[in-house]
């Protein structure tokens, strides 16, 4: 048996599901307020009432345009690949989805994951009331796996963001979604680990938990006792797709952070260090002259990097970064990834079995899929986004032949007025 993670919005696998009855049985009888001081357990009641009127349920439709050629086609010789390039185009296929989000502003800003909305050409919000709205998306971040949604509402209840630093393991946390188009389920548990590294997912330090979360909880919220949200489900570790009491939530500071981000320019900018590192065992611990594995081991400085603008050398163990202690290496990644870019920040290192603090001035990562949003909100304005097109300026070669105006048009949304006008 391989055990998998399954991200969970019904948008990356398909699973029939037979639904028999259920029945509720409480082993300590009905249960009311009373068992619960007795028994030591909360009493979720109030706290679904009082927060759950802010979560939603999200439904995602688009068309996926199958690919003309195969990949074995592509690989022919071209005097073969001609028979294939004739072939008729086949007819593009509806794909649908869904995913839980939650309320954060009266105006109708909605946090959600991005893999929830990814590749959707029709956004939904389904309210607690029954209401529907079109919303449109107004950033993502796939390696924080975070969106923020925007419908046209007003006076919309909206929940209470907590601190997610106060968590601590064992303490007990209640999620609100829509497991498998099921809205407004409430399952309860309590907080397994915190800071939880996963596999690709280096920027996101994951609270696990063991409330039960299954396909559709994606993007939905996790509370504490004071109704706060301190999480947004995400994921799931899984053998068999479902539920298997490993959840993982994104923690809300994360979340914070990406969706001002996102709000202000629609794309995340992240803190760059510029090292390779790995982690410090046992062995390697001992012969740095630790008692015990901790810190972040640099292996190797990327040239012209802030790392090693500020001194950092192959060999140095990194112990604290802007004030907070690195356990493990998996930590180091998101704890820069919060910085802001040019902010100075102190790093503690131990060099030669001497502890030293170097100064670092984070710079900017500037991976693809950031290049990718910011080309997208520099080049598309905001005429260009209600007409649904993303367009550049005329090239300059081009500029006297067409009399020094135009743009070029380079995607046309396909349910968008431009693409109902004919433009192309």
């Amino acid at each position: 048996m391989i055990s998998v993670l399954v991200n969970d919005a019904g948008l990356k696998f398909k699973q029939t599901i037979a639904i028999a009855s259920v029945i509720c049985i409480s082993v300590f009888g009905a249960f009311n307020p009373a068992h619960a001081d007795a028994l030591g357990l909360p009493d979720f009641e109030a706290l679904v009432e009082e927060q759950g009127q802010a979560v939603v349920k999200i439904t995602v439709s688009g068309v996926e345009k199958p690919p003309m050629l195969s990949p074995f086609s592509q690989q022919l010789p071209p005097q073969f690949r001609r028979y294939f390039d004739n072939m008729p185009e086949q007819s593009p296929r509806l794909r649908s989805g869904f995913g839980s989000g939650f309320i954060i502003s009266e105006d109708g800003y909605i946090v959600t994951n991005a893999h929830v909305v990814d590749g959707g050409d029709t956004v939904k919000v389904h309210l607690s009331d029954r209401r529907e709205f079109n919303a449109s998306v107004i950033g993502s971040d796939e390696r924080s796996d975070i969106a923020l949604l925007k419908i046209d509402a007003d006076d919309l209840p909206v929940v209470t963001l907590g601190d997610s630093n106060d968590i601590d393991i064992g303490q007990w946390v209640l999620a609100i979604g829509s497991p498998f188009g099921f809205e407004h389920t409430a399952t309860q548990g309590i907080v397994s680990a915190v800071s939880r590294s996963l596999p690709d997912e280096s920027y996101v330090p994951f609270i696990q938990t063991d409330a039960a979360v299954n396909p559709g909880n994606s993007g939905g919220p996790l509370f504490n006792l004071d109704g706060e949200v301190v999480g947004v489900n995400s994921q799931i570790y899984s053998r068999s797709g479902g539920y298997m009491g490993l959840s993982f939530a994104i923690p809300v500071n994360v979340v914070k952070s990406v969706v001002d981000q996102l709000r202000d320019n629609g794309y995340v900018s992240r803190g760059w260090l510029g090292v390779a590192i790995q982690a410090v065992d046992q062995p390697l611990a001992e012969s740095f002259g630790l008692d015990r594995p901790v810190g972040a081991l640099v292996s190797s400085v990327t040239s012209n990097s802030p790392a090693e603008s500020a001194g950092l050398q192959s060999g140095d163990i990194i112990l604290t970064f802007n004030g907070t202690k690195v356990e493990r290496s998996a930590e180091l990644p998101p704890l820069v990834g919060l910085v802001a870019v040019n902010e100075k920040v102190d790093v503690e290192v131990l060099r030669q079995n001497k502890r030293k603090i170097l100064s670092v001035t984070i710079g900017e990562l500037e991976d693809e899929l950031a290049l990718n949003a910011k080309h997208n909100m520099e080049h598309t304005g905001e005429s260009s986004a209600l007409l649904g097109i993303a367009a550049t300026n005329l090239p300059a070669e081009q500029m006297n032949k067409f009399g020094g105006k135009g743009i070029v048009i380079n995607a046309v949304k396909p349910d968008g007025p431009a693409a109902k006008a004919g433009i192309r």
